[in-house]
């Protein structure tokens, strides 16, 4: 089962941000593992720079303690782009504990024609 889990909106400071998303968010997306979901694709809102290192960190380290279920990120407000890479990753068996940043000019025509 392919799921998604929007997260969000979190605090424009990193540190504040990473510090709710531990406290707050880690668990019940641990719990959704735990139930099964894989793959896992979490959702970030856009955020400064300084959100990526402790965004990728927590992904990675989800993933590897969730192995073999994987998990991935998207940090995106668009929803056809966010639903386009949600398909291709759901296919794409070997891509775990990735983050992707998604601006909607993506080759979801290309990869997925319209039938």
């Amino acid at each position: 089962m392919s799921e998604v889990l929007h997260l969000g909106p979190l605090a424009e400071d990193a540190l504040e941000a990473a510090a709710d998303f531990h406290a707050r968010l880690l668990p019940s997306i641990e719990m959704t593992l735990l139930g099964g979901a894989d793959p896992l694709t979490l959702v970030f809102l856009p955020a400064g720079g300084d959100h990526r290192a402790w965004r990728l960190a927590a992904v990675q380290g989800l993933a590897r303690r969730f192995a073999p279920s994987r998990l991935n990120a998207v940090e995106s407000d668009d929803a056809k782009a966010i639903a386009a890479t949600q398909g291709w990753l759901a296919e794409a068996g070997g891509v775990t504990g990735q983050m992707l940043s998604l601006d909607g000019n993506g080759a979801a025509g290309v990869l997925y024609p319209a039938q």
